[in-house]
């Protein structure tokens, strides 16, 4: 619109409409503080970013690329020595034919409108356990969108002139409130596995800079502990047990100090997966346990923070009402199936009424510490550069000599955000690239 009006009068006209209409429907909503305080003072932070850019160690990448290529091929052998012969592990078609109808892995495997078979990601997952070629066909995808989306194609996104890859940062995509980035896409780089780590190791700081990392310690959680004012869920944090720990010991109803490891890998899917309204089946399949076993899971869950329950049920009833809900800044995430007589449609909704609240709360909060960090690297006249946000975390480059100092502004910045019923904590470390730093 902006560039439209620098032609013809009437479109200056229109802009100028739109803004009585759309000034007229923030105030309407309660949106006003939500735009005027968060959002437009976030986009001159995004645009000093975007400006900033991030290095990228083409060298590395190029390095990488040889290893995981090598590796892609180590895995094609495999899965064609697996069945006896070759062919293209990159067709979905072939695979399906391998599977069902030359392995036979699945009598009732459903097929696509176009008559193959679908062998996508959650239905490979489900016969995992069926025959070894599924987990090697699922590594060879894997890998391969790691080098097509990253590791081959971010060194053609360098700029040439600034020798830096600069993201576009979008505040409008999420219907959650969470930042998106396109050109390159930094929210889904993988960061568990071994290779998602050598993308990260390609990300560096400028010359004698090193790079700084800052992430919120289980936000969602905490916002959760806030929100539902669960008791038990607030005296963990509040007393700076470990959460995943201190829910396997209420679960099990063991002390903290015999939880197992795999208690606490199995409470943390549950601390996690609760958030999303996770089911009895989609926490069996997640975890590779019986049913009868995820629902004990969830039972003993929600036993242990019955509060939690409550304020699952309440967001819920809220949506039914009012059409949506809202994050603790009053960000309204509209939900138009939450009354749906599709039970799956209404299901889908019922979890964006739980999650919307805590993750566009998550979203506002880091937006906010962006703001006032921009701020503070102003007013303390210092160089550091705020090159990246990744969800619940922030990326700087920051000269050797600021060190100590952008550590202050950064984690004050981002655990004063506002005052929770319990701790808001920033983890922070600095390295000579980003998986070093974080």
């Amino acid at each position: 619109m902006d560039l439209l009006c620098k032609y013809a009068a009437e479109d200056a006209d229109i802009t100028f409409q739109l803004k009585q209409i759309l000034e007229g429907e923030l105030k309407e909503n309660g949106l006003e503080n939500l735009f005027y305080e968060i959002e437009m003072p976030l986009l001159r932070v995004l645009s000093i970013m975007e400006r900033n850019g991030v290095r990228i160690d083409s060298e590395a990448l190029r390095q990488s690329s040889e290893i995981l290529t090598a590796e892609l091929l180590v895995i094609e052998k495999e899965i064609h020595d697996l069945v006896g012969f070759s062919f293209n592990v990159s067709s979905p078609a072939q695979v399906g034919e391998i599977l069902f109808d030359r392995l036979k892995l699945d009598d009732k495997a459903k097929k696509t409108k176009t008559g193959q078979y679908s062998t996508s990601e959650d239905i490979l997952e489900k016969i995992r356990s069926k025959h070894p070629i599924i987990g090697k066909i699922l590594d060879f995808r894997g890998l391969k969108k790691l080098l097509s989306t990253y590791i081959d194609a971010l060194p053609l996104l360098i700029n040439q002139r600034t020798g830096k890859v600069h993201t576009s940062f979008n505040q409008t995509v999420a219907a959650t409130g969470r930042l998106s980035s396109t050109n390159p896409n930094l929210q889904n780089i993988p960061i568990r596995d071994a290779q998602g780590k050598e993308i990260r190791k390609a990300f560096i700081p400028d010359d004698g800079c090193v790079f700084l990392s800052a992430d919120y310690s289980q936000i969602e959680l905490r916002i959760m502990a806030h929100l539902s004012g669960d008791k038990n869920m607030l005296d963990a944090f509040n007393s700076g047990l470990d959460i995943h720990t201190a829910t396997a010991a209420k679960i099990y109803k063991i002390p903290v100090e015999e939880v197992t490891s795999d208690m606490r890998r199995k409470a943390k899917t549950a601390n996690f997966g609760i958030i999303y309204g996770i089911s009895t089946f989609g926490l069996s399949e997640r975890l590779t346990i019986p049913r009868a076993e995820a629902k004990e899971l969830i039972d003993g869950y929600f036993a242990t923070y019955p509060d939690v329950k409550r304020y699952m049920d309440e967001c819920i009833q809220r949506a039914k009402e009012n059409g949506y809900v809202e994050t603790i800044f009053g960000r309204k995430r509209f939900l138009s199936d939450i009354n749906s007589q599709n039970s799956v449609v209404r299901g889908f909704a019922e979890r964006n009424a739980i999650n919307a609240p805590i993750q566009g709360s998550a979203a506002d909060i880091i937006k906010i510490a962006m703001v006032n960090i921009q701020k503070r690297l102003f007013a303390e006249n210092l160089q550091t550069k705020m090159t990246m946000q990744v969800h619940d975390e922030l990326n700087f480059t920051v000269p050797e000599v600021e060190i100590e100092q952008a550590r202050k502004v950064v984690v004050e910045e981002m655990e004063n955000v506002l005052k929770l019923k319990v701790p808001l904590i920033a983890d922070c470390g600095v390295g000579k690239n980003w998986l070093e730093a974080h």
